[in-house]
């Protein structure tokens, strides 16, 4: 195996290991804690937004790598679109995609939900606490759907992988 292939692919698992590690984290570790921070649900929203900021600025660039990463691992198969279907890598090549597609499209409504006119109605305490747990409610399903998908995702790597 070329040193190329093997640099490439560990670039790709440690962006995997930032996006997904960092977002299991966040749902299952640090989010149940700050009940015991804090009972006000508006401060622990305001602090899930500094950690959210603070995470998207190496979780973002994570996700960009793993998809270049990912589209260059398979540019031989996906040059050839005949085989996508005619073979079981192609077949969990492209779930693997539309899952990505879903991930993105995820993330973005995550990211536009917590726009940066929310965030600072929330920072500066101007918003309802009706509208805020309407918000977080929807955030809290946003990250259950963006943990699933990756781990969803990872599951069909370790297909690729193994070449079934």
């Amino acid at each position: 195996m070329a040193i190329e292939q093997v640099i490439l692919t560990w670039i790709h698992l440690v962006a995997a290991a930032i996006w997904v590690g960092g977002s299991i984290f966040i749902g299952i570790v640090f989010s149940p804690i700050l009940k015991t921070i804090t009972t006000s649900m508006e401060e622990r929203i305001q602090i899930m937004i500094k950690v959210g900021k603070r995470f998207n600025k190496i979780a973002v660039p994570s996700l960009f790598i793993l998809m270049i990463t990912g589209l260059y691992n398979s540019h031989l198969l996906l040059s050839k679109p005949d085989l996508l279907m005619a073979t079981s890598y192609g077949v969990f090549l492209t779930v693997k995609i539309i899952l990505v597609i879903a991930l993105v499209i995820t993330y973005a409504v995550h990211v536009r939900v917590i726009r940066k006119e929310v965030e600072d109605q929330i920072m500066s305490k101007q918003m309802p606490i009706k509208q805020i747990q309407k918000l977080r409610k929807k955030i809290i399903i946003l990250g259950e759907i963006t943990v699933v998908l990756s781990i969803t995702i990872l599951f069909f790597a370790a297909l690729l992988d193994v070449g079934v």
